[in-house]
């Protein structure tokens, strides 16, 4: 394979591309358009998201923007190349879980930083600069631990799995917004409502002992960090199970 079968997205991204297409010299760079992007789906969310919106937030018509991305599937990939950032490095010293637990953290920020991502559209694996860096980093924090390069892979995968499902719980509420206390309160008091004793038993016995301000809608850091620990918990049984044998 050569860099001619890439898509044309990622000759870009990878600095691969071959000879310029016809007519006028490029005006901007892919950089320009992802950050265009990026804050039409950070005020409007990802839906506000066209090829014409993003052209006239950049001042040029919908036809000359396809001189950079070819389709809105590649406008994504530059919108999540940039929304991501560098991923946290690798600290020497540190254990396994250090490492993945860093990795997991600043993959939960990014997503509260732009909680859209959570609805591009996946259609295919990471190949991307950015994400091959977070793939690297998130691997290498299986190194040293006994799991093949295939249990890495799928250990880093689930990993992933979690902080997006764990992101979507929480997407729209966090404990600051001024908005967070009233929904909090509002939900227990209808949940203490509907929630008959008689019918719902386990779910009346949780609300009865905890504060109702314990009782959160959102997946707090709390939340976040009991899940994370169970789902590593699974991977350091998976470890020594891999290195007794």
């Amino acid at each position: 394979m050569t860099a001619e079968d890439l898509p044309r997205v990622l000759q870009q991204l990878w600095g691969l591309e071959g000879p310029a297409r016809p007519g006028p010299k490029p005006t901007f760079q892919l950089s320009d358009i992802g950050a265009a992007a990026i804050k039409l789906a950070d005020t409007d969310g990802l839906g506000a998201v066209s090829m014409s919106k993003v052209a006239a937030a950049l001042g040029f018509t919908t036809m000359s923007l396809y001189r950079y991305v070819d389709s809105k599937d590649e406008l994504y990939v530059v919108m999540l190349e940039q929304a991501f950032g560098q991923p946290v490095p690798v600290e020497p010293g540190t254990t396994w879980r250090e490492r993945i637990t860093a990795w997991a953290v600043a993959f939960r920020d990014a997503i509260r930083r732009h909680p859209w991502v959570l609805q591009v559209p996946i259609t295919e694996p990471p190949l991307s600069p950015m994400q091959l860096e977070w793939m690297e980093h998130g691997l290498r924090a299986f190194e040293d631990t006994g799991l093949s390069a295939a249990d890495s892979l799928s250990a880093m995968i689930l990993v992933n799995i979690y902080v997006r499902g764990a992101g979507a719980l929480s997407v729209g509420m966090t404990p600051d917004a001024p908005e967070y206390s009233e929904a909090n309160r509002l939900y227990v008091q209808r949940l203490a409502m509907l929630a008959d004793p008689d019918r719902y038993p386990t779910i009346a016995t949780n609300l009865q002992s905890r504060p109702a301000a314990d009782f959160d809608v959102d997946y707090d850091a709390d939340d976040f960090f009991f899940g994370l620990d169970t789902t590593l918990d699974g991977i350091e049984a998976l470890i020594a199970r891999r290195t007794t044998r």
